[in-house]
């Protein structure tokens, strides 16, 4: 061996030591400051229990909880929450380019040799005694008008999906930032141990199936992955794993759990990586979830009147009516962030129809839930949302005739809406100009939803903070307003 290869060798024979030196140095270190009564940021206990960041909130929170009922692909604030009654006498009609100019367009309709305004076909009812415009096609949230509070000039730049969606559950269009429930996770901590503090369930409409949702969007992103959420699975077993296998008892189970952390706690002291705790204090969860979860999901206690307000799905798992329900129950238990996507509003082509299958399988499942909340008095410290990713265009693409159009995305402008927890009810925020295409006033992007949101909760969102990668991080990034005219 020549002495070239020889100093190279031994240069990187030194790495690997001072490497490994280091590695259990810091192990060490950290065992030295516990011992001083020191904490180590990197191996902290809070770094793999979900004990809150927050000592208390920063103010007293309206609210106890949120349930995050997330419509994904867009629904249509046109046919449901914007009426524009005078569109009736511009149908069909070119719509200005002043107003709806081209490099707005997507490559799905911008080839289109004619952009034809589009009426909704459906009519808009004054409802309450607030006398809140809403569409025909939600008779049951119609009721609990005076409940709610429509926002109709919400805004976002993505005009796809992915980015779009990723917005509104993170703060930001890339992909890897934590999700609002992780968040709320971090800085809030859990109110009950044998459930998980943040939940996600998926249904699909009896339409199409819809875009996909990813499990990122319950992530943790860069915060400990304690904080990302626990999906219910909408087919066969809720959370996996969640049954004793057969031949195997709970005494069994037990005991292999007992043995799994002990082994899990020895590498732990060997490699100091806080994310091996983070394991072992979600095994221990998964123990308890064994007793905690078909407990939460059966359904033979609740009474029949309130099984049948909640609609003809509520019995069958993955529907929009069953996960409703169940928003309700976890919400009695003390779960502290609970969201459900429901796929299916990307109504390209036949809305009309399509649009009315998605409202006939939401809108008296949704009804149900907030009065359901009220009987047992949970309304009041409960944030319900009502929310997609974007809004829908007014000209029609495709074919438009009286009876038939479709929409493609659309950013500019799109509505929201809230209810419960100090929310102002019977009211609508914001305005769109004549065509719902752009903003007109109180304009709001989901940073100015998401600080709202947070606030309620007692959160003042620049101030919860987690760093990464050289900065302070947060759920609403440099951006965010609370909007306090909607707030009682």
């Amino acid at each position: 061996m020549n002495s070239n290869k020889v100093e190279l060798t031994e240069r990187y024979q030194s790495l690997i030591n001072r490497r490994f030196f280091l590695g259990k140095a810091g192990v060490g270190l950290a065992a030295l400051n516990g011992l001083m009564g020191l904490k180590s940021k990197s191996l902290a206990s809070e770094s793999f229990t979900n004990t809150p960041e927050l000592e208390t909130p920063h103010f007293f929170p309206k609210a106890k909880r949120v349930i995050y009922l997330f419509q994904s692909g867009g629904p249509s604030q046109i046919d449901l929450f914007d009426p524009k009654p005078e569109l009736m006498e511009r149908f069909g009609e070119e719509v200005p380019k002043s107003i709806y100019p081209d490099e707005r367009k997507t490559t799905m309709s911008n080839a289109q040799s004619k952009f034809a305004t589009s009426p909704s076909a459906f009519k808009f009812n004054r409802c309450g005694n607030s006398g809140l415009e809403l569409s025909e096609l939600l008779p049951n949230v119609s009721q609990l008008a005076d409940d709610m509070c429509v926002i109709r000039s919400m805004h976002t730049q993505a005009i796809n999906h992915d980015p779009a969606i990723t917005m509104m559950q993170s703060g930001s269009q890339i992909p890897g930032r934590p999700s609002m429930g992780a968040w709320l996770s971090y800085g809030l901590g859990s109110e009950t141990e044998n459930l998980p503090t943040f939940v996600a369930m998926s249904s699909r409409g009896s339409g199409k199936g819809g875009q996909p949702i990813y499990d990122r969007l319950w992530g943790s992103g860069f915060l400990p992955s304690v904080h990302q959420g626990v999906k219910f699975r909408n087919q066969g077993s809720p959370v996996l794993d969640i049954y004793d296998p057969a031949g195997v008892d709970s005494n069994v189970r037990r005991t292999m759990l007992n043995y799994l952390g002990k082994l899990n706690e020895l590498k732990f002291q060997s490699s100091g990586d806080a994310e091996i705790q983070t394991r072992i204090a979600q095994y221990e969860l998964a123990g308890k979830m064994q007793a905690s979860v078909p407990e939460l999901l059966d359904f033979s206690q609740e009474t029949k009147t309130s099984m049948e307000m909640y609609g003809k799905d509520v019995r069958r798992q993955g529907s929009y009516a069953f996960n409703c329900l169940v928003a309700r129950r976890l919400a009695e238990r003390g779960v502290r962030f609970i969201q459900l996507f429901h796929q299916g509003w990307d109504q390209h082509a036949n809305l009309p129809t399509q649009i009315r299958r998605q409202c006939n399988d939401t809108d008296q499942p949704t009804a149900a839930l907030i009065q359901d909340l009220k009987l047992r008095g949970m309304f009041d410290d409960t944030l319900i949302v009502w929310a997609g990713e974007f809004g829908r265009t007014v000209y029609s693409q495709g074919a438009l005739t009286q009876k038939n159009y479709g929409r493609d995305h659309h950013g500019n402008c799109f509505s929201v809406w809230l209810a419960g927890a100090g929310i102002r009810g019977g009211m609508s925020y914001g305005a769109t100009d004549d065509y719902s295409v752009n903003v007109v006033e109180n304009k709001l992007e989901p940073h100015d939803l998401n600080a709202t949101i947070l606030h309620q909760m007692g959160i003042d969102h620049t101030r919860l903070t987690y760093p990464f990668q050289g900065r302070d991080y947060r759920l609403t990034d440099v951006h965010g307003k609370v909007v306090r005219d909607i707030l009682s």
